[in-house]
């Protein structure tokens, strides 16, 4: 049943200008979910978090297919579904950091048992990578972004490779530490250390298109984070259970539960994703495929 749905969605490919059958799929999400996660009262986000999140990712990777002819899903099911695997883990390491910091934590916690809370967190931790990759690839698809394709040349060397793992442990090291001043560090540190171990594993990493003078990679996976970010905290607004802020010195002009300063940490974020998978997917047997599996540009001519 699964392989004929993925026959149907990949027969689709290449067809600019169609809306595929999965963009139906996640509009109905959506409209089902939303109002559910808003409308009813008591305990409802620890089931509709996953399916409202799912429909997010389905239409930003339909809109995708529709300007593009391609898109994660169509390009490959498998790797897409492995995003889901990949994306679990990598939020967990940064709330493990989030113990030391505190900048966040979940209103309805306190109703799940330790287990219910890493099963059901972890499912809905999983739609983080496709929903960011997703919008990425759609910001990616747009005009502007698209003739964007000269810009400041940065190279890979060794001497930076290794300069940016030291910074990015200091950062780690001083957030430790002094987390109530530092605590920002977190969405520049994982980047700084895993970067330069994905070039030293050979790797795909973003360095390959900014020493080519190509930001696009950068700039869709940034803006494309920003715009999840949104989502995030619009659709976490009416829900519960939520998540709350408590943020050192920004804690002011709120847009929905999150201060304005602290949208700025989206961009980064992206970064850190798109290392994370890079990394996590070097492990695995498909590693050559998953590593070109993320389209951020169209070669250049």
């Amino acid at each position: 049943m699964v392989e004929g749905l993925m026959r149907l969605i990949e027969s689709n490919r290449s067809t600019v200008g169609l809306w595929p059958t999965h963009g139906w799929l996640g509009l109905v999400l959506i409209a089902v979910f939303w109002p559910l996660n808003w409308v009813l009262t008591g305990l409802r986000t620890h089931w509709g978090f996953f399916p409202l999140w799912l429909g997010f990712c389905l239409t930003v990777d339909a809109m995708t297919f529709r300007r593009t002819g391609d898109s994660l899903l169509t390009r490959d099911w498998r790797a897409y579904v492995a995003l889901f695997f990949y994306s679990a883990p990598a939020w967990w390491l940064f709330e493990i950091i989030n113990w030391r910091t505190q900048n966040w934590y979940y209103l309805g916690r306190e109703a799940f048992s330790s287990w219910e809370y890493f099963l059901l967190a972890s499912l809905s931790f999983s739609t983080v990578m496709p929903a960011v990759f997703g919008a990425a690839e759609l910001i990616a698809s747009l005009t502007l972004v698209r003739s964007m394709r000269t810009g400041p040349v940065l190279c890979v060397t060794r001497v930076r490779s290794l300069t940016m793992f030291g910074v990015g442990w200091l950062l780690l090291g001083l957030l430790v530490i002094w987390p109530r001043f530092f605590f920002p560090a977190v969405w520049l540190a994982v980047y700084f250390i895993l970067s330069p171990v994905n070039t030293w594993m050979q790797n795909r990493t973003l360095w390959t298109d900014t020493a080519r003078g190509d930001w696009r990679p950068v700039v869709s996976l940034a803006l494309g984070c920003l715009l999840c970010g949104f989502f995030w905290e619009m659709w976490n607004f009416f829900s519960y259970p939520k998540w709350v802020y408590q943020i050192p010195f920004f804690d002011f002009w709120r847009v929905f539960e999150m201060p304005l300063m602290g949208y700025g940490g989206y961009l980064p974020f992206a970064l850190e994703l798109f290392t994370l998978y890079h990394l996590l997917s070097g492990f695995t047997r498909n590693s050559d495929r998953q590593q070109d599996y993320l389209r951020f540009a169209e070669p250049r001519t």
